[in-house]
């Protein structure tokens, strides 16, 4: 069975709704916000919680570092913003090219750090690294971006996505493809990017051609790109399933952004609920759809209503479960053993990367 629903819960543990909520055949994930979170111990237990319900639920966060981070105390590392690894690309200290070394290993040790703290505390994944450039446009994404040149950024996200594959945790390349350019916010507002397909394929595109071969998993922008689609990229067969699965040829897991979000439903000029805004992606070419933010509203009602709309959507045939895609799904779960905390601290790995990362944020 295809599992392609990504929901939240409220808060510290799971109520009898969540635990319903999340044996439904039809959920594959979980996505935590800082409202999940009080401590480790706290944090631990919840995912415990959740893979009781489930074993092969996978347990999701927004932890790229800078200011989308959400877990920040009780031992966890404060990770740089990216924008501070491209500065440090730019610094030559000791000749030509040093810069782009000591920047790469500080990525690598980046994303090692990140990735073992949240395995350590049961989270399997996190969505991150950002690929959109930085235009200096967009507040949304701002220092959330390396840097303005996609070469730099295809290489300082190889490197982070290393330091995530080390601690066994797969990646998430965003917002495919680019939200750099935008100046509106797609949590408020549907932005619209004008430029040519050639334009946007050469520059802002052009890290996920480069990571191919390294991308487990892509998020689509919820940006309208009118030259290529009227839709947004996360609703467009033009951009997920000629151009990223074509010309591209990505195999791994495309994630829709956020249904909740105010850009994030406005199709072919009219505003769709979440089963529909579900049922669109789904179609476009997504194997997985985000609905976040929800469980807090109604008592989670949104929620019940999104998981029985798309019940309804399959049994009327206007959504069809696809075994690849639950099989990419599965593909994002973690390899390798969970790392203890205790153990981690005095392990060698991760004392050099806290070491390096150290020295940047002094």
């Amino acid at each position: 069975m295809h599992a392609p629903l990504m929901i939240d819960v409220a808060g510290y543990s799971l109520t009898s709704a969540d635990k319903k909520r999340l044996s439904h055949p039809l959920v594959g994930g979980v996505i935590l916000f800082g409202r999940n979170w009080k401590d480790r111990a706290q944090l631990t237990r919840l995912c415990r919680q959740i893979k009781q319900v489930r074993a092969d639920l996978l347990i999701t966060v927004d932890h790229e570092g800078g200011r989308v981070q959400r877990f920040r105390t009780d031992g966890f590392t404060h990770i740089p913003a990216m924008r501070t690894l491209g500065e440090l690309w730019m610094r030559d200290t000791q000749g030509v090219g040093s810069g782009a070394l000591h920047a790469m290993d500080v990525a690598t040790a980046a994303g090692y750090v990140l990735a073992a703290e949240l395995r350590a505390c049961g989270v399997d994944m996190s969505f991150t690294p950002v690929l959109d450039l930085d235009y200096g446009n967009s507040q949304v994404i701002g220092d959330r971006a390396f840097s303005s040149d996609p070469r730099m950024v295809a290489v300082l996200s190889r490197s982070l996505m290393h330091g995530l594959s080390l601690a066994g945790m797969r990646n998430c390349g965003k917002h495919f493809p680019g939200h750099g350019y935008v100046a509106a916010d797609s949590h408020v507002d549907t932005p619209v990017d004008h430029r040519p397909l050639a334009d946007i394929l050469a520059v802002d595109a052009a890290p996920y051609g480069q990571l191919r071969s390294v991308l487990d998993s892509v998020m689509p922008a919820h940006v309208i790109y009118p030259q290529v689609d009227s839709r947004p990229a996360g609703y467009s067969r033009r951009w997920l399933q000629d151009i990223l699965r074509g010309d591209m040829s990505f195999g791994g897991v495309i994630f829709s952004d956020d249904l909740s979000m105010e850009g994030a439903r406005q199709v072919d000029g009219r505003q769709l609920d979440f089963v529909g805004a579900a049922e669109v992606a789904l179609q476009a070419g997504c194997d997985m759809v985000l609905l976040c933010n929800q469980c807090v509203v109604d008592r989670g009602r949104p929620i019940d209503q999104l998981i029985d709309g798309l019940s309804e959507a399959l049994l009327r045939d206007r959504w069809r479960p696809s075994p690849i895609s639950e099989q990419r799904r599965l593909s994002l779960l973690p390899q390798g053993e969970v790392p203890v905390w205790d153990d981690l601290m005095v392990q060698a790995r991760y004392q050099q990367a806290l070491a390096m990362l150290a020295e940047v944020t002094q």
